[in-house]
């Protein structure tokens, strides 16, 4: 293998196992930090994390200059994946084991593609919907698994996902800033917003070790992570990353047995074989349509390897992302789609 896909591939891993992190350290802090508070802990982490990536780029646009429709798909980003989904998500992690709510999280994916189908014009194959099949089934295992509270953690998270869904299919929307920059006032609104509900609920109470730990972990599972699949998905593409990006919940239920001492049981290996057979499924869910890009002229994040970009860059790298005000042509042509999610860590 070329060292220059070696690297790419070692950075998306590397992303893949910080976002593994924060479910056993989330089920860790949750015995000395309520729920609302530590979303906004983490999630203000996370926009902590992302400053140096939004320093390096040199292009910082304030999110009230974009046009009220992305203003409204922030918005909308914003409150479904950094307010609602880390409070459902961290709910269910109190009722369930670490393993089990890091398994169930690749419900998002399968979240993604069924909203994409239903409401964004996405098309899905008989492969995506056997994977949404296995990805159920292997849900349902681990609800009927758990001991106490099973279904119950596992709607949350399934809640959760949905809820990541729209944020992805959203966030995939906004034009004219960077997803660093997407991320980094997801973080700053979102963050502040669980805190201060936290705050009014039931007062500060964690030690402040754990509250910096709690910034640490968001900082670096939902922060550098975001930052490192987006220079592997640079480089590979989106679909090669997020393959690599999958194997995020069985680190975390390795980390969950290692760290947190819980047994891996019978139930658990099942499902994550389910799991992993579901989500070749996905990926090899592939179309193409012909559908047509009206002409217009605005901002966009984009790199020039983009084939929806027919401006000219004569003195540009193909592979450089970047946003400018450009216009395009009309096109009309078809190309292949695979199902892709721009969440949790991405965006």
């Amino acid at each position: 293998m070329k060292t220059q896909t070696r690297l790419p591939i070692a950075i998306a891993l590397a992303a893949a196992v910080l976002f593994a992190a924060a479910t056993p350290a989330s089920k860790a802090m949750l015995d000395q930090i309520p729920p609302f508070q530590l979303a906004g802990l983490l999630y203000l982490g996370a926009a902590v994390g992302m400053i140096p990536q939004i320093l390096s780029e040199r292009t910082f646009s304030a999110p009230w200059s974009i046009d009220k429709k992305t203003a409204g798909r922030l918005v909308g980003a914003i409150l479904f994946g950094g307010i609602i989904g880390p409070v459902l998500v961290l709910l269910g992690l109190r009722l369930a084991s670490s393993a089990s709510v890091a398994m169930w999280l690749n419900l998002e994916l399968v979240a993604t593609v069924l909203l994409g189908w239903m409401f964004f014009r996405d098309q899905l194959t008989g492969y995506g919907w056997l994977a949404s099949l296995g990805m159920l089934a292997a849900s349902i295992l681990l609800a009927v698994s758990e001991p106490r509270a099973g279904f119950r953690a596992g709607l949350l998270v399934a809640g959760a996902c949905v809820c990541w869904g729209l944020d992805n299919h959203l966030t995939a929307l906004i034009d004219g800033i960077p997803p660093s920059q997407t991320t980094f006032w997801k973080g700053i609104v979102a963050g502040t917003t669980n805190l201060a509900i936290g705050l009014t609920v039931s007062g500060m109470s964690a030690p402040i070790a754990v509250a910096g730990a709690a910034l640490l972990v968001g900082g670096l599972s939902y922060g550098i992570s975001i930052f490192l699949y987006i220079s592997a998905a640079q480089k590979l593409g989106a679909s090669r990353s997020q393959i690599i990006f999958s194997s995020s919940p069985f680190f975390a239920v390795l980390m969950s047995a290692l760290f947190l001492g819980e047994s891996i049981s019978r139930a658990q290996l099942s499902a994550a074989l389910i799991i992993l057979i579901s989500l070749v499924f996905l990926f090899l869910e592939k179309h193409a349509h012909v559908h047509t890009h009206k002409a217009e002229v605005h901002d966009h994040w984009h790199s020039h390897e983009d084939p929806h970009h027919n401006h000219p860059h004569p003195d540009s790298p193909r592979v450089l992302w970047h946003s400018h005000r450009h216009t395009h042509r009309e096109t009309r042509h078809a190309h292949p789609h695979w199902p892709d999610i721009n969440h949790r860590h991405r965006h």
